[in-house]
C-alpha cells in the first residue's frame, strides 16, 4: 500500500496534458536527437587520440572504443563535432525536462514493479533520467569551467555516459511499440488547432499517465509544445555563437572565456592564459629554444631561426571540447618542415611538450597524418601579428581537425617519432 503522503502528491498531478500523446511527442524527439549527442561524444572521445593513452579516462577496460586516426579533413571537423555535442546537448534541455514532467507520476507509481518486466522497466527508468541528469549537469558546469562536483569530469562524463547509454537502449527496447500508439492516438494537426478551452484529457487508463480527476487545463498542447520549443530556441539563440562566431558570438551569453579577449589580430578566446599555466617570462623570452628530436642527433633553434625558414600562412579553426571555437589566420613553420630538418621524413607520430611545467595538456602526441598535413604549423603568429602570451608565444601548435587543448602552446620541444 502507498502511504497517504505518497497518494497524496500524485493527486496533485492532474495536468489535463499528461498522456501518452504528449509524452511520446517528447519521447520522439529525443529518439531522434539523443542518438547525436551520443555519437558525437563518443567521437570527440576518439578525437583525443586513446591510442596514445591521451584520452581522459585512459584504461577504460571494457568499454573501449574502437579506435582510427582522427582526420584533418575538413578542417572543421572537430569544431562541427563539437559544437553539435555541446549545443544541441543543450538544445535538449528543455525538452528532456518536459518529458520527465510528463512522465512524473510513473515515477512514483507504487509498488514500483509487479512483475519482472516492469522491474526492468524500472531499472531502465532509473538508469536513463540519472544518467541524463547527471550528463547534463556535469556537461553544463564543464562549459562554464566550474568543477564545484570534486572529480574529474573527463572519467565521470564518460562512465556516466555508457550508464545513460544502457538505459536509453534499454527504454527503447521497451516503450517504443507504446511510442509509436501513443503517437497514432492524436493527430499533430488537431492538436496544433485546438486551444485551450477545447483541450481535453486523453482517456484514462489505471496505471497509466493520465490523471483520474484531471483539472481544467491552463495551457494548450499547443501552447505546451510552443513553451518547449521556444526554451530551446532561446537556448540555441544565446549558445549558438560561440561555435558559428562572427555578429553571432555578440549573442553567446553562455560563452565561458566571455565574448571579447581586448582588442588586435589576438583578440579571441583562450582557454588557458599564460598566467593560470604559470608561465614565467623567463621561459618564453629572448633564452627560448625549441628543441627538434628523433633524427640523428637534435636540432635547436631558437625564435629568429624559425622565422627564418620558409613561412606557411592557413585559415584554420581552433575549437575546444566546451563548444566554443574561433577560425583565425595563422602564420609560421610547417611541421613536416621541421620533421625534414630533424631528420625524420616520414614520422609516424611527434611528441610535443609544452615549456608548461604542470596540468594534464601540457603534452600531445600527433599522429602522422596531422604531422604532414600541409597546413599543420609550429606558428609563430596569428592574424598578422605575434602571438600574444596567452596564445601561446613564442610558438604553438596548430593543426587541421585538432581538439584544442591539443594545439598545445608554449612550445619546448618536439619528438619526431619514425615509422
Amino acid at each position: 500500500m502507498a502511504s497517504p503522503r505518497l497518494v497524496q502528491r500524485i493527486a496533485r498531478w492532474r495536468s489535463p496534458l499528461r498522456g501518452p500523446w504528449l509524452t511520446s511527442v517528447l519521447g520522439s524527439v529525443l529518439l531522434v536527437a539523443l542518438p547525436i549527442v551520443i555519437i558525437t561524444g563518443l567521437l570527440s572521445y576518439i578525437a583525443y587520440g586513446p591510442q596514445f593513452g591521451q584520452a581522459i579516462p585512459g584504461d577504460v577496460g571494457w568499454l573501449k572504443l574502437p579506435t582510427f586516426d582522427w582526420p584533418t579533413e575538413p578542417a572543421w571537423i572537430y569544431r562541427l563535432n563539437q559544437g553539435v555535442h555541446v549545443g544541441l546537448g543543450l538544445v535538449l534541455i528543455p525538452v528532456v525536462l518536459a518529458k520527465l514532467w510528463s512522465v512524473i507520476p510513473r515515477l512514483f507509481a507504487w509498488p514500483p514493479a509487479r512483475s519482472i518486466a516492469q522491474l526492468l522497466e524500472r531499472i531502465s527508468l532509473v538508469m536513463l533520467v540519472g544518467g541524463i541528469l547527471f550528463e547534463i549537469i556535469t556537461g553544463v558546469l564543464n562549459i562554464q569551467y566550474d568543477y564545484i562536483f570534486g572529480f574529474s569530469f573527463y572519467t565521470a562524463h564518460y562512465y556516466g555516459a555508457w550508464v545513460f547509454i544502457a538505459g536509453f537502449l534499454a527504454h527503447i527496447a521497451i516503450k517504443l511499440p507504446r511510442m509509436w500508439a501513443g503517437l497514432r492516438s492524436m493527430s499533430m494537426r488537431e492538436v496544433l488547432r485546438t486551444n485551450r478551452t477545447d483541450t481535453l484529457p486523453e482517456p484514462y487508463e489505471p496505471d497509466g499517465l493520465v490523471a483520474a480527476d484531471p483539472t481544467p487545463p491552463t495551457v494548450s498542447r499547443r501552447g505546451a509544445l510552443a513553451l518547449v520549443g521556444g526554451g530551446a530556441l532561446f537556448i540555441a539563440a544565446i549558445t549558438a555563437g560561440q561555435t558559428i562566431g562572427g555578429v553571432t558570438r555578440k549573442a553567446a551569453i553562455l560563452l565561458p572565456r566571455g565574448r571579447t579577449r581586448g582588442d588586435g589580430p589576438n583578440d579571441f578566446q583562450v582557454n588557458r592564459t599564460a598566467w593560470a599555466a604559470g608561465i614565467r617570462p623567463e621561459a618564453t623570452g629572448p633564452q627560448w629554444r625549441v628543441t627538434l628530436s628523433g633524427g640523428p642527433s637534435a636540432v635547436t633553434l631558437d625564435r629568429a631561426a624559425l622565422a627564418a625558414m620558409p613561412q606557411h600562412t592557413a585559415r584554420l579553426p581552433i575549437a575546444c571540447v566546451e563548444g566554443w571555437s574561433t577560425t583565425e589566420t595563422w602564420s609560421g613553420v610547417r611541421l613536416r618542415d621541421l620533421a625534414e630538418l630533424a631528420g625524420v621524413s616520414n614520422p609516424a607520430s611527434a611528441f610535443v611538450r609544452s615549456v608548461e611545467r604542470f596540468g594534464a595538456f601540457n603534452r600531445a602526441t600527433l599522429q602522422a597524418n596531422q604531422v604532414l598535413h600541409p597546413d599543420s604549423l609550429l606558428a609563430l603568429g596569428v592574424n598578422g601579428a605575434d602571438l600574444s602570451p596567452d596564445h601561446g608565444y613564442p610558438a604553438r601548435i596548430i593543426v587541421p581537425g585538432l581538439p584544442g587543448v591539443h594545439n598545445t602552446k608554449w612550445v619546448a620541444s618536439i619528438e619526431f617519432r619514425p615509422a
